[in-house]
């Protein structure tokens, strides 16, 4: 009899950190590795939001709070909400988790039933489908090619939509191109939904405060207000605020999913760390004027990494309207031999060639969906960007 849950067959390792682990690995056995595998700002946590915290360690807070955030930060989320996305939500709508990714998989595990659908547009985030099969339901993926923007088609989702769907989940802008919904593109999926009254949103919202170029964030509910008693507006602190090793994440929604979510939570984790919820009020309610700056010299190095790719040898690279990601083609490089005479028939191939021969850490299409086109993170220096992005055209260029 196998120990092991067999439901766990279902799913795979996280392969972001497994390229990240590859990455560190190398680095320490001596390898001049630069690793462009991470969805992490390279920026530090701001000082006041540090300042908040060490004032709630000597103030004491270090006990238990309520399982699913303290009056304090829901308080803020709330103020979050109506100041940036026009979103009315009350403290008993809200609930905060240990990063995003709880939300997401408590959102799953208190609505999936066997055989519950949730449609999820390709490319996607790594986890999305693993967390819904790991809670019983069944992915539905559509893709979304480079032509399309990488962003979902109304017709394609009016497609998808079965009597068994459950939830869509939609991320804008996107990991892993840094494509972006404006409030046309989102309208348009919007008034799909509208049909569908069966079919709830869960948004991520995660990269709200990385666009470029002038781009205007629109979530689900703020454009079609009709769908707000069915729409579960996920964010969190990591991202904007470079809090990732914080992990708090929030969502806001209807009450019983939210009642819902904090019943999963009081048997898994329990409420998030004290500390970072207090490190999290001072976040949404202190200074944001860090994050417009951020924000253009991520967009600078966006920029730079898109030329520099565009002009690598059967390499192409569409411009990202947001995050801090790029999504390029390596269609160009299939069916070539590399120096040591190694086919290139997938992304996989591509990616383990620039790891080994140029020491350049990135993540292949197919771990998000799409196919063949590889990930890289520009949440990295300027100069470290400058390096891989050359070792990539040398790789390119070394290609017969």
């Amino acid at each position: 009899m196998p120990f092991l849950a067999q439901s766990l067959d279902r799913v795979k390792p996280s392969p972001t950190i497994a390229v990240t682990t590859k990455a560190a690995e190398l680095k320490a056995a001596g390898r001049d590795v630069i690793g462009l595998g991470a969805g992490e700002p390279d920026f530090d946590t701001p000082d006041n939001i540090k300042a908040a915290a060490i004032a709630a360690i000597q103030a004491g807070q270090t006990k238990y709070t309520a399982v699913d955030g303290t009056p304090a930060l829901k308080d803020a989320i709330v103020a979050k909400f109506k100041r940036e996305n026009g979103l009315d939500y009350t403290r008993d709508q809200i609930t905060v988790g240990t990063g995003g990714k709880q939300v997401i998989y408590n959102a799953m595990v208190a609505t999936l039933d066997p055989g519950d659908e949730v449609i999820i547009p390709a490319p996607y985030w790594v986890s999305y489908p693993d967390m819904v099969l790991l809670a019983g339901g069944e992915p539905v993926i559509v893709d979304c090619p480079s032509q399309a923007g990488f962003k979902l088609q109304p017709e394609e989702l009016e497609k998808a939509i079965t009597p068994k769907t459950k939830w869509i989940i939609l991320n804008s802008p996107s990991n892993p191109t840094g494509a972006a919904y404006n409030r046309e593109d989102m309208k348009a999926v919007t008034d799909v939904l509208m049909r569908h009254p069966q079919v709830h949103v869960l948004t991520d919202d995660m990269y709200e405060h990385l666009v470029y170029d002038g781009f205007e964030f629109v979530t689900p509910a703020q454009v079609e207000p009709g769908l707000y008693e069915r729409t579960l507006t996920m964010n969190g602190v990591s991202k904007a605020y470079a809090m990732t090793g914080w992990r708090i994440g929030y969502a806001g929604g209807p009450k019983p999913l939210i009642k819902a979510i904090a019943k999963v939570q009081s048997q898994s984790t329990s409420n998030p760390c004290s500390i970072s919820q207090a490190a999290a009020v001072e976040a949404l309610n202190g200074t944001q004027d860090f994050i417009p700056e951020r924000a253009a010299i991520f967009q600078q190095r966006r920029d730079m990494v898109v030329e520099m790719l565009n002009a690598a040898d059967g390499i192409t690279c569409a411009v990202p309207e947001g995050a801090f990601y790029v999504y390029p083609s390596c269609a160009g490089a299939m069916g070539k031999t590399t120096p040591d005479g190694k086919l290139l028939a997938t992304d996989e191939d591509f990616v383990t060639y620039l790891l080994e021969s140029e020491g350049v850490a990135v993540v292949q299409g197919a771990a998000f969906g799409l196919s063949p086109f590889f990930r890289i993170s520009y949440a990295t220096s300027t100069e470290a960007l400058t390096e891989a992005c050359t070792r990539i055209q040398r790789a390119c260029a070394a290609l017969k």
